[in-house]
């Protein structure tokens, strides 16, 4: 695989995630739900400066779904429309069945998100016990899919740690986590919350980002900018882009990032240097 210092230091990977499993089609209009929506946005968000898209997919109602002919019809969606890399979510929505969640997998994307633990999600449960998160590494490292360890709390910081120390590193060898930050149930959305995360990320790990929800996506993005780490943003986190003003498109965010990277000089990775960067299988 690549070596992950070929991609320049000054290079921030920008992750559009446009959709989540929350949001009704019917609050929000203008939230991609179709094959047809989802590769306009993509081409969108690639010409911006996204480098990955993670994806959560929806049917024909605009209803979450994992059904796999619908999981492959999306990720085809995004390959014929972009070269941006293609994560999938393995969490679906908080009321999928875990053995649904597993089949993820089986539509070949390049990369899943891997939750590193159980969380409150605001009223709900988000469910991600140990034998299925061990059982999900393993088969992303039999599939050769690449990681992003999601980490809500500093408790799934440690269980990083105990995974990584158990059962090596994920295919390709390099150590992605995402900070999902803002959670009503997991830690806070700021700046102290985390400091504190990525001072104990485990010493495998290559790099990070950060996702702030709702409020906190700003200063969660500043956070990470300044420490150094990488950017999620997206209509699945956020739907104002400021207070009481409605986000028009998955595009908007992303340009909003980008040009504060242009302030804290980091220039937006390619999806071809995000490729090398989380040593992705090639095609």
């Amino acid at each position: 695989m690549p070596d992950a210092v070929t991609v320049p230091a000054d290079r921030l990977l920008i992750t559009v995630a446009p959709t989540g499993a929350e949001t009704a089609k019917a609050d929000c209009p203008q939230l991609p739900t179709t094959p047809e929506e989802l590769a306009t946005t993509a081409r969108e968000c690639e010409a911006a400066g996204a480098a990955m898209i993670h994806l959560h997919v929806r049917d024909r109602e605009h209803r979450p779904t994992l059904d796999l002919p619908l999981l492959k019809e999306w990720v085809a969606a995004v390959r014929e429309s972009t070269d941006l890399v293609v994560q999938l979510s393995t969490g679906g929505s908080v009321h999928d069945p875990l053995d649904h969640r597993l089949k993820v997998l089986d539509a070949e994307p390049d990369s899943c998100s891997l939750t590193m633990g159980t969380t409150n999600f605001g009223d709900d449960v988000f469910m991600n016990p140990w034998p299925f998160v061990t059982e999900l590494y393993q088969l992303s490292q039999e599939r050769q899919v690449v990681p992003e360890f999601e980490l809500f709390d500093l408790g799934q910081v440690h269980a990083m740690r105990r995974l990584l120390d158990r059962f090596g590193l994920p295919y390709g060898g390099r150590v992605h986590a995402d900070l999902v930050m803002g959670v009503p149930g997991g830690m806070d959305g700021t700046a102290d919350a985390l400091v504190a995360a990525v001072a104990a990320l485990p010493a495998q790990t290559t790099s990070w980002s950060a996702t702030g929800i709702g409020r906190s996506t700003l200063a969660v993005a500043l956070a990470s900018l300044s420490k150094g780490g990488h950017l999620r943003v997206g209509m699945e986190d956020v739907l104002t882009i400021a207070k009481g003003v409605p986000v028009e498109s998955n595009k908007q965010l992303v340009d909003r990032v980008v040009e504060l990277a242009r302030i804290a000089q980091r220039t937006p990775m390619t999806p071809a240097e995000a490729r090398t960067f989380l040593a992705i299988r090639a095609a």
